[in-house]
């Protein structure tokens, strides 16, 4: 659940914290514990009005900028990796919690190098994080971002997992 505050920006920074129950801004924080390997702070908080608990995540606000193939760019979004993510490895068996480590030392890898990421970039850690984890998966990811044109894409992508290379070759 995302944090439903207004932030405002100046010689102090303020936070309010609305109760997604009933709007008010009296809540207070129960628990705040380390989340996603480090990257974001979980906060459990209580509204003081009606009693309702609910989740907060902080996270850093990412500057990268992703350029895509077409020139274009556009904020890096962490929650485009997650449904890429999600929809390779949708009905495979994975370890609860895979989706979120990946997503977070992907977008940790993002922040670290400069200010500017190429979606190939992000699209080869992706390919390389599913490697380790399923290989449906990563052949399913990797026939969306290298564009599979028909069977002999799979198979040639199939044959490089297996003899352990990135399949560059297929384009």
């Amino acid at each position: 659940m995302s944090t439903g505050g207004s932030v405002s920006f100046g010689s102090t920074l303020s936070c309010t914290m609305r109760c997604p129950l009933c709007a008010t801004e009296d809540t207070r924080v129960i628990d705040s514990r380390p989340a996603e390997g480090g990257g974001a702070i979980r906060r459990r908080r209580e509204c003081l009005v009606c009693g309702d608990r609910f989740t907060t995540f902080e996270r850093p606000v990412i500057v990268a900028t992703v350029v895509k193939r077409s020139g274009r760019s556009e904020a890096f979004d962490r929650e485009k990796i997650r449904r890429g993510l999600e929809f390779a490895l949708a009905d495979r068996p994975v370890p609860e919690g895979t989706v979120d480590d990946i997503v977070a030392r992907i977008e940790a890898s993002a922040r670290a190098g400069s200010a500017l990421v190429t979606s190939e970039e992000l699209g080869k850690a992706v390919l390389a994080e599913l490697r380790n984890v399923d290989e449906v998966a990563y052949l399913r990811f990797a026939s969306v971002y290298k564009e599979f044109q028909g069977a002999s894409d799979f198979e040639r992508e199939a044959a490089a997992l297996e003899q352990g290379n990135d399949g560059a070759s297929v384009s």
